[in-house]
């Protein structure tokens, strides 16, 4: 079986108001397809082919990704049966592509997608999770905004990406706030309106630009989503409802590919950082140690917990989907976990592959 990519091989199918195109499924094998040929963790044993895939990313080609860079180099999207899979850098929180069928995966976050879901019924689901704690904060200079608490945030002003307008909202929401108690001024990635003093916080990640403001020799003060009413996941691996019912096997295959490329990543998370800045981000003139800096800290606090240590990386426990959850609920986004989460297709991974548990080298 195989993904069909390009217009041509994409059915479209009307979902909850929103036009959602489909990924097509061709049968080019007789059985079901194993990701790893078997227990083992061994080669394929049956050919099977899924085509191509694309994967749309939440950022820039930075070492946030240095799973999909790892899994990609290594040969293990090859060896779970793709022709490529192509890495489309963001930002974006991914919905949009996924519902208009121009990206088959988007590594996103619990908000965005359950806003999208809460808002617009968008059939989206989340299928497991790079990052068990998200990395989000509100960044602010200690002799500039010193927001250390949420109530630090009332009158001053906050710089706030499009694409993370959401997430902003949701934490005023969830600290019983609105954005009548801030001033919200519109900004790109790029932290220099923080640091020019433009604002008085800035929407950042604790492994991102929280380490290239202090790298520069700024004293900085982080209010970490995740432990101010937001405990949601990040990274999320989200797909179309669709697709988990048309192309199980295929989505089987790539989380497959992607505990492998993070199982190397959290292991030698200073080559994932090189991967990054001399290979899949050359173009960004990434700063070599602020990378190997990101990426040390999202393998050792982001990315494992006592969660993914007895049940294997991307899985979300009954206690993180709670949280997340009521993270949503108390931005006003009333959810299900049936509504935004099906780690049916992680679990029967883990299942037929249960050496990829063990990923701590």
């Amino acid at each position: 079986m195989r993904f069909i990519n390009g217009k041509a091989g994409r059915l479209t199918a009307a979902a909850a108001g929103a036009a959602v195109a489909a990924l097509a499924l061709a049968a080019c094998s007789s059985g079901e397809a194993d990701p790893a040929g078997s227990e083992s963790g061994e080669a394929m044993e049956e050919a099977v082919s899924y085509g191509d895939l694309t994967v749309q990313l939440s950022w820039i080609k930075n070492e946030e990704f240095a799973g999909e860079f790892f899994a990609d180099s290594q040969g293990y999207y090859t060896e779970a049966g793709f022709d490529s899979v192509e890495l489309v850098p963001g930002p974006s929180t991914g919905a949009a592509e996924l519902l208009s069928g121009t990206a088959d995966v988007a590594l996103s976050d619990a908000v965005s997608i359950g806003s999208a879901v809460a808002a617009e019924e968008a059939p989206l689901k989340i299928i497991g999770t790079t990052y068990q704690k998200n990395p989000f904060t509100v960044l602010s200079l200690a002799d500039g905004g010193n927001i250390a608490t949420v109530d630090d945030m009332v009158g001053k002003k906050i710089g706030v990406q499009d694409s993370n307008t959401a997430l902003f909202e949701a934490l005023l929401a969830a600290n019983g706030l609105t954005t009548d108690d801030v001033e919200i001024v519109p900004v790109q990635y790029d932290p220099a309106p923080l640091t020019n003093g433009e604002v008085d916080g800035f929407i950042a990640y604790l492994t991102n630009e929280s380490i290239t403001v202090e790298a520069a020799g700024y004293d900085t003060v982080n209010l970490p989503f995740a432990d101010n009413g937001l405990p949601f996941v990040a990274e999320t691996v989200t797909v179309t409802d669709q697709s988990i019912a048309e192309n199980r096997d295929a989505l089987k295959a790539f989380l497959y590919a992607e505990i492998m490329g993070w199982t190397d990543a959290v292991n030698d998370p200073e080559e994932g950082a090189r991967l990054a800045y001399e290979e899949y981000g050359a173009d960004l003139e990434l700063i070599p140690e602020n990378s190997i800096a990101g990426s040390i800290a999202q393998s050792e606090t982001l990315v494992v917990s006592d969660e993914t240590a007895a049940n294997g990386l991307f899985t979300i426990s009954d206690e993180l989907q709670a949280a997340t959850l009521e993270s949503l609920a108390g931005a006003g986004i009333e959810l299900e976990a049936a509504d935004l989460f099906d780690l049916s297709l992680l679990a029967e991974v883990y299942e037929e592959h249960p050496e990829l548990i063990a990923y701590a080298g």
